[in-house]
């Protein structure tokens, strides 16, 4: 099990790490930057990220997109080589996605599908791309019919090579708990009915398969941790409850990581590290025993194959017309049958008439009839989408409108400040002026008394010309 970056407290980790399943040790790999020179590349440290993808291919480790403390425009694709051990960055053609993180890549064949996550700027995305990982090439894919509203910290999985399933995610003001369908050779998307037991909104959750059933583990609304893992049978697309845990415990975290491997042959889950409150490193193991209680829980009746039981979830009209079908002409062929029969009496050619005008007046209802009601089921599937998608915008307009009255209380508080600073200077305006007033009066009144004091000290005129001094005047 590898597990590459992340986040701890705040802080986006590059280091490398692989825990050894027969021994459960882990061992830290010093992973070296792949280089042209004949010289031994030397150690050295990746650029942090968290919120990427980690898919093993070939002989590698490819590390996708991810979230980093100096978000880059480009979306990046590093490659580790488990040989040699040295990191590289992959050059790809065509036109690259956006740079996110919390989308989901899943590898079908010999590509990679992306879809969804959250840009730099916090904008959610619902956008599909392919990456040809032996020519290097992206595809932005236009698929057809209503996509998943845009999200992160979703679940992806590829089902019979044909089918992508999306489930779960987030948006900032809510998780999911849908499900969508891309058909992968139409590039249709659809939104199947889940049966079962429907899990709980979730986001940060991590999905691995043990053949045709898809184990959910982790994952919150934000507000608390998932506390069941859950599996849902990919061919009936029903869910059933594996086991719950109680209280804050790391299997109840967000973005922990989830992989498959073999105990004595039998399958095992292994879940590390998440976040619920405070950040984990723990590893649980879990034995799920599908063959036995799984199958007993989910496939209560009889299964159709694999690729047709998906095409059937993901087209809802097929089964419905099928029964339609058998019912319909069971009634048809009793209703022309009971016109027939007393018709046999006037003669072959009329009776062989009459069916025939019978059987083509059918053909026609029941074509009109098909088109009329996959009309219905069409628009049904689009009111629900759209109540769906209206549902989402009000949730967002409410957390919206939370923000704003947060935002007007705070303007409301700035301005009586400011009214009360503004108060305040007026006040100190008016004592300025006072006060210079104050020292105009004081210095007049000093400039009289100077004034007066030199006229005292001068005995006047009539001092001069009876020819007494200044010093005389003083002494009398």
């Amino acid at each position: 099990m590898y597990i590459y970056g992340g986040n701890h407290n705040g802080r986006y980790l590059s280091d490398l790490h692989v825990l050894d399943l027969r021994s459960c040790t882990w061992s830290k790999i010093e992973a070296k930057v792949e280089s042209k020179s004949v010289e031994t590349p030397s150690p050295i440290n990746i650029t942090p990220s968290a919120g990427h993808s980690l898919i093993p291919w070939e002989n590698k480790l490819l590390s996708i997109a991810g979230h980093t403390k100096d978000p880059s425009e480009t979306f990046q694709v590093k490659a580790f080589d488990l040989q040699i051990g040295t990191w590289s960055m992959l050059n790809t053609y065509g036109k690259p996605p956006v740079s996110r993180g919390g989308q989901s890549v899943t590898l079908v064949g010999t590509t990679l599908v992306i879809f969804g996550g959250e840009d730099a700027k916090q904008t959610l995305l619902n956008d599909l791309h392919i990456l040809d990982l032996e020519t290097l090439t992206w595809d932005e894919i236009d698929a057809v019919g209503v996509p998943p509203s845009p999200r992160s910290g979703h679940a992806a999985v590829v089902h019979a090579e044909h089918y992508l399933l999306i489930f779960g995610g987030g948006s900032h003001a809510t998780c999911f708990n849908d499900l969508h369908v891309l058909d992968l050779q139409t590039m249709e998307w659809s939104r199947p009915t889940q049966q079962g037991e429907i899990p709980v909104p979730r986001a940060g959750h991590a999905g691995v398969t043990v053949g045709e059933n898809w184990f959910i583990v982790g994952g919150g609304d934000n507000k608390s941790g998932a506390s069941e893992t859950v599996v849902l049978n990919m061919s009936t697309l029903a869910w059933s409850v594996v086991t719950s845990v109680e209280g804050r415990v790391p299997l109840a975290s967000e973005g922990l990581s989830l992989v498959v491997g073999s105990l004595n042959g039998e399958d095992i889950l292994i879940s590390f590290g998440g976040y619920n409150g405070h950040y984990n490193s723990e590893v649980n193991v879990l034995k799920p025993s599908h063959k036995s209680t799984l199958q007993s829980k989910i496939m209560e009746g009889p299964l159709p194959d694999s690729v047709s039981a998906v095409h059937n979830a993901t087209n809802p009209t097929r089964d419905l017309e099928s029964e339609f079908e058998v019912g319909q002409e069971g009634k048809i062929r009793e209703t022309a049958i009971d016109n027939f029969e007393p018709m046999k009496s006037k003669g072959g050619e009329t009776s062989e008439h009459i069916l025939a005008m019978l059987k083509a007046e059918k053909e026609e209802l029941e074509s009109s009839f098909n088109n009329e009601k996959l009309l219905s089921l069409q628009l049904k599937q689009e009111l629900a989408d759209a109540e769906a998608r209206n549902t989402d915008l009000y949730k967002e307009l409410q957390s919206v409108r939370g923000q704003l009255a947060s935002e007007q209380s705070r303007c409301f508080k700035l301005e009586v400040d400011v009214a009360e600073l503004r108060q305040k200077l007026q006040t100190m305006e008016t004592l300025q002026r006072e006060l210079e007033l104050l020292q105009r009066q004081k210095a007049t009144s000093e400039q009289v008394a100077i004034n007066a004091k030199q006229r005292q000290g001068s005995g006047g005129v009539w001092g001069w010309l009876a020819g007494s001094t200044p010093q005389n005047a003083d002494d009398a």
